[in-house]
């Protein structure tokens, strides 16, 4: 096996240490992951993507499966930085906070690049539930399923927990659409009036 000198003095290969070996490494898988999949992609082409070599990948996460809950940890991060800053955008008004959430989903659903939810892609690849992945999976749903029915409570639905599930279903309607619909469709455009239409009808009425 080659010793860390020898890797370095490898062609086209070179030793990043610390922080930025990581931020490196983990802005490739973002990229990777997101992109082809977790299972897809190899340890390998982490280390091409990110300009490092492939015991640098190891020195900073002790395995793929590792590296793939670091992923989510980070998209786990990006999902409620957007979920925060749509409700920042209306404080105090819980009604205005759950339609804003769907709004701005609708835009991010349908940019270019757009791969659905991360953690859905995820969950298709690792049918297990009990591996760490689909654990982890299940943890940020489920929070986001609290979040929706803490919402629909402020606002005053009559069931906030049948609110929280009908969103929680439409969201998760709304990641396989925007891939499995041409876009040239303009079935995702409907998505604030349905989310609307669900609000109102759980006794929600405008601000």
């Amino acid at each position: 096996m080659d010793s860390e000198a020898d890797v370095a003095a490898k062609p086209g290969r070179k030793v990043v240490h610390g922080a930025a070996a990581q931020a490196q490494i983990l802005e490739a898988v973002d990229e990777l992951f997101y992109r082809a999949g977790a299972r897809a992609v190899s340890v390998d082409e982490v280390a091409r993507r990110a300009g490092v070599n492939k015991m640098s990948v190891y020195r900073q996460f002790k395995s793929k499966d590792d590296l793939l809950l670091h992923y989510l940890d980070v998209r786990d991060a990006r999902f409620w930085a957007y979920f925060d800053a749509s409700l920042a955008r209306h404080p105090g008004r819980a009604r205005a906070q759950l339609l804003q959430l769907f709004s701005d989903l609708l835009q991010r659903a349908t940019q270019d690049g757009y791969r659905g939810c991360a953690f859905v892609n995820i969950a298709i690849e690792f049918p297990e539930r009990a591996h760490p992945a689909r654990r982890k999976v299940a943890q940020t749903k489920l929070r986001l399923l609290q979040r929706l029915r803490q919402l629909a409570e402020q606002a005053g639905a009559r069931d906030a927990q049948a609110l929280a599930h009908g969103l929680a279903l439409l969201m998760e309607g709304v990641y396989a659409a925007c891939q499995t619909y041409d876009p040239a469709q303009d079935l995702l455009q409907s998505l604030p009036k349905i989310a609307e239409a669900l609000i109102t009808a759980a006794g929600i009425a405008a601000d």
